[in-house]
């Protein structure tokens, strides 16, 4: 219980870096960060493999690129389901989407140490 609130959080603080950084990705703040976080595991959950599936044949010939426009269209579905939480444009989505896998590995190395474990 005390690890998924603590990974919980560390999304958060994640969303809440990757807007510094990423511009036309916004958030309002760290409440919208929580809800957010919650957001984007739900549609990595429930809409992010019925994409994938559906563009198999387009990913398999991109050698996997695809998945970075998969990756942005979950995230800008999960911006639209969380109020203050807002992402301008196509690009901003996929910038922030690689953004979030790098910060939020940093800050879990920083963390947990060599004992980072993917997701």
């Amino acid at each position: 219980m005390t690890t998924s609130l603590l990974h919980w959080l560390l999304a958060s603080v994640t969303i809440m870096a990757t807007a510094h950084f990423v511009p036309g990705f916004k958030i309002t703040g760290f409440g919208s960060a929580l809800i957010a976080s919650v957001a984007i595991g739900f549609v990595n959950i429930f809409v992010w493999p019925i994409l994938a599936i559906l563009t198999l044949p387009i990913t398999f010939l991109t050698f996997g690129l695809f998945l970075l426009v998969v990756n942005g269209i979950a995230l800008k579905i999960a911006a639209a389901l969380t109020p203050g939480f807002e992402i301008t444009g196509f690009m901003p989505a996929v910038w922030g989407s690689l953004g979030l896998t790098f910060i939020g590995w940093v800050i879990r190395f920083i963390v947990f140490g060599s004992r980072v474990t993917p997701g």
